[in-house]
């Protein structure tokens, strides 16, 4: 039996374990095929993301417990965004002041960190806040979902930038370095920090199973 027909058969059965024993969460569904299935569970689990990625199952998230506060929320994993997003920024503020753009080779990071302050963070952490959940636009994956994400981030970012310089050229401060860079510092957290609240709040209320 070839590979890609051994394959579709686990395919099939998984999608019948589906049907008959309802199992609520992945692991049950891991369990249930472990039973007709004598595959290691890393290869099992590779199928189901594979059908989900195909669209012929759907995986959701289980909602939170209630009782879940948002300072606990921002220690899970479900945070890790939020923690990645105001590293980042924060790390890329502080090498934009104290390396020289001459200081070979770490003008390179300094250069690279500035990229993704500039064109991403704003954009990604606006789009986060506004919609903490998933983008208004119709997908049939997570993986979509994530693609789309990004792209419209890069598209946000490239229309507040030009906004915050247009605001500091009326300011005393005017178009420099410094108020620049605290300014998108400043966006990047305060957005971070309405999305990683909102998105708490949702999950929260989010009812339904993972399956």
């Amino acid at each position: 039996m070839s590979s890609s027909s051994k394959t579709s058969d686990v395919k099939q059965i998984i999608i019948q374990i589906l049907k008959e024993k309802k199992p609520q969460t992945v692991k049950q569904l891991i369990h249930f095929a472990n039973e007709k299935l004598p595959i290691p569970e890393k290869e099992i689990l590779h199928i189901i993301l594979d059908l989900q990625s195909q669209g012929k199952i759907a995986l959701r998230e289980l909602p939170l417990s209630p009782s879940m506060t948002l300072t606990s929320y921002m220690k899970t994993i479900h945070a890790l965004w939020y923690w990645t997003a105001i590293a980042t920024a924060t790390v890329t503020a502080v090498i934009v002041f104290t390396v020289p753009e001459n200081l070979y080779p770490l003008n390179y990071i300094r250069i690279a960190l500035g990229i993704v302050f500039i064109l991403w963070l704003p954009g990604y952490t606006f789009i986060k806040a506004l919609f903490p959940q998933k983008v208004p636009i119709k997908t049939a994956t997570k993986n979509l979902d994530t693609i789309i994400r990004i792209a419209i981030s890069f598209g946000m970012s490239i229309a507040l930038v030009p906004i915050v310089g247009l605001l500091l050229n009326y300011t005393p401060l005017g178009i420099r370095l410094t108020p620049i860079v605290l300014s998108l510092l400043s966006l990047t957290l305060i957005f971070a920090t309405v999305a990683v609240v909102r998105e708490h709040k949702s999950k929260i209320e989010k009812k339904g199973h993972n399956i």
